[in-house]
């Protein structure tokens, strides 16, 4: 699991799954619990998401006023690469 902290509109990471490309399933929550309509693309509103390829995704999308909130993602499958959190 990873936990951020972080004052942003939109926040992204970059992820991939194993090298023999089996998906990765994972769970992101918001301030403790799941993203409901701050949302990203690439996660749904009760926090679920699944890693298929090497790519920026977008896991939560704020809506209304920009505060400071904290991520937390948990992986359900082994061998995610995680290589960097982007802001929007």
């Amino acid at each position: 699991m990873i936990v951020f902290r972080f004052h942003s509109r939109d926040l992204h990471m970059v992820l991939g799954p194993t090298k023999n490309g089996k998906p990765i399933r994972f769970k992101v929550k918001l301030d403790g619990i799941p993203p409901g309509d701050n949302c990203g693309v690439d996660s749904t509103p009760d926090g679920n998401g699944e890693i298929r390829e090497p790519r920026l995704y977008q896991l939560i999308r704020q809506k209304g006023q920009i505060k400071d909130r904290t991520l937390e993602i948990e992986f359900f499958d082994s061998g995610v690469q995680a290589f960097s959190f982007t802001f929007g």
